[in-house]
C-alpha cells in the first residue's frame, strides 16, 4: 500500500459581524461547534464597534450517529501536521479575505479546541495583535515555550476559566499558569466566571475593555 499527498483549490467558509474596521478579533471555536452559531457570542463587542471573523474548523461531522446537528473539528491525531498545516494556511486567507488585516487592531482567541488552533496561528502569523485570549484550554504541548516567550512579549495575554469547567484538568491549568507567569515582560492575566465549560459575556466585555 502507497499513501500519496496532493495539493488542490478548496472552499471553505467563515463568519463576520460587523463591519470592517479599526478594531478586530479573530474567534476560533471549540470542537464539534459551527462558526455561525459561535460568532453569535461575540453580538456585544460588535455592538461596541468592533469586527468579529470567526474561521471554521475544515472537518464536520455530525454529532450524534448519522444525521442531526453538525459540528466541526479543528484536527485529529490521523495526519495532525497536515491538518494544523492546512488550517494555518486557512487561517491566513481568512485573514486576508476578510479585511481583518487592515484593522489597527487585531485581537485573537480561541475557545476549548480552538486554544490549541489560536496559538499556533499566534505563533504563524506576521501580523502583530495586541491581546490573545485562551479560553477554556490550554497551549497545546508542542508549542514551543521559547519560541511563545519570543512572540508574546508585546502581546497582552488572557487565560480565563469558568469556575465549574467539567473539562479543564486543574494540574494542566496550573502548569500554564506557572510557565507564563516566568514570562517577561509579558502582560498576562487570569480569569475565571461561574460557569462551566462556556463563553461568558460580561468576562468577555472585562477582556475586551482592559
Amino acid at each position: 500500500m502507497n499513501q500519496h499527498s496532493l495539493r488542490f483549490e478548496y472552499e471553505a467558509r467563515y463568519s463576520t459581524l460587523g463591519e470592517p474596521g479599526n478594531k478586530a478579533w479573530l474567534v476560533c471555536h471549540g470542537y464539534g461547534q459551527l462558526a455561525p452559531y459561535f460568532i453569535r457570542h461575540f453580538g456585544a463587542l460588535a455592538e461596541l464597534g468592533y469586527y468579529i471573523v470567526a474561521p471554521e474548523g475544515l472537518s464536520r461531522f455530525y454529532i450524534q450517529g448519522h444525521s442531526g446537528r453538525v459540528g466541526a473539528s479543528w484536527m485529529t491525531r490521523e495526519e495532525r501536521l497536515t491538518d494544523i498545516s492546512n488550517y494555518l494556511h486557512y487561517l491566513d486567507a481568512v485573514a486576508e479575505h476578510s479585511g481583518l488585516r487592515e484593522a489597527a487592531e487585531i485581537n485573537l482567541l480561541g475557545f476549548s479546541q480552538g486554544v490549541a488552533t489560536i496559538s499556533r496561528w499566534a505563533m504563524h502569523t506576521q501580523l502583530q495583535y495586541k491581546k490573545l485570549v485562551l479560553w477554556a484550554g490550554v497551549f497545546p504541548p508542542d508549542l514551543p515555550p521559547q519560541l511563545s516567550s519570543s512572540r508574546l512579549g508585546q502581546v497582552s495575554l488572557y487565560q480565563v476559566w469558568g469556575a465549574q469547567d467539567p473539562f479543564l484538568k486543574r494540574e494542566e491549568t496550573a502548569k500554564q499558569t506557572l510557565f507564563l507567569q516566568s514570562l517577561n515582560p509579558l502582560k498576562y492575566s487570569e480569569l475565571s466566571f461561574e460557569g462551566e465549560h462556556s463563553m461568558h459575556s460580561p468576562t468577555l466585555l472585562k477582556v475586551a475593555s482592559d
